[in-house]
């Protein structure tokens, strides 16, 4: 379920520290039960009951009665409680709408200083098992929530993206709490919604920006033509959680694999027939 600005606005202080309280015991328990949480907000248990409710029916947390009562934060109150951080820090004013949704993240319009996009981090939402096999930086086992997976991975973009501007073209990154990552609002249209007047150029700024983030220790790991925005002429590279170490093991392997998806798409969409070898020796040479 979204998150609602509205149900954000109206949180009760009491509903505020039980979203907490059950944030801090997710690190123990996979449903937190009824009587940690009240020994943690110190409330009567009439109270957590009615809060929980509300909380509940707003899709902030999920109920489960085997074997115990027990409470876990799902999407929407992590993202509530992110909000409430950044909002209290000034780093966000006012949530606007929904611009962008996919397998692992949302990303909505939002204001601060100025206007700002705000990528919420869903790591595990279509399959936790998966990501758990795809992620080289969540464990392999053991309890392991995925709040904090998808703590880690706003982490680590927001690391990249730290580490990358402004010499690579890539959103500014404003301020991170939990799993949400606040940057620039990039004005444009992903580049497979493009149709490029001078293809064989932006192919050039794209190698460029993938040896600039070479140099700087870092591949991107995931591109494609749905992770860059084209803005004013210029390309910005997006979605950075997955990256890699340019002295990783198998760091030539993986940007290989940017490479020949970048090529595949411009020779499909343009007929570019750019030589892979020209390609690699640009940014690794």
């Amino acid at each position: 379920m979204p998150v609602s600005a509205e149900h954000v606005r109206s949180l009760h202080r009491y509903e505020l520290r039980i979203l907490s309280a059950i944030e801090r015991w997710m690190k123990r328990y996979s449903w937190v039960p009824l009587e940690q949480i009240k020994d943690t907000v110190g409330l009567s248990e009439s109270e957590i009951t009615f809060r929980l409710g509300r909380l509940i029916g707003w899709g902030m947390v999920r109920f489960n009665p085997v074997p115990y009562d027990g409470y876990a934060l799902v999407f929407g109150g992590y993202d509530t409680l992110a909000l409430q951080a950044l909002t209290k820090k000034g780093t966000v004013s006012a949530l606007g709408s929904l611009i962008g949704e996919g397998k692992e993240s949302v990303v909505y319009e939002a204001l601060g200083l100025c206007p700002v996009a705000i990528k919420f981090h869903r790591v595990g939402q279509r399959s936790f098992s998966s990501a758990r096999t795809n992620r080289e930086y969540m464990p392999e086992g053991g309890h392991y929530p995925w709040i904090f997976a998808s703590s880690r991975s706003a982490e680590r973009e927001f690391a990249a993206l730290s580490t990358l501007h402004p010499e690579v073209s890539v959103p500014l990154p404003v301020h991170r709490n939990r799993h949400a990552v606040v940057m620039s609002l990039i004005d444009g249209p992903n580049l497979n919604r493009c149709r490029l007047d001078e293809p064989a150029e932006v192919l050039d700024e794209i190698l460029k920006n993938i040896r600039s983030a070479h140099r700087l220790g870092i591949i991107h790991a995931d591109l494609s033509e749905f992770n860059i925005m084209v803005e004013r002429g210029r390309c910005v590279i997006i979605d950075w959680p997955q990256w890699v170490e340019a002295d990783h093991p198998n760091a030539q392997q993986v940007v290989q694999r940017d490479i020949e998806n970048i090529l595949a798409y411009f020779k499909r969409k343009y007929h570019l027939n750019y030589q892979f070898e020209d390609a690699l020796q640009c940014v690794t040479g």
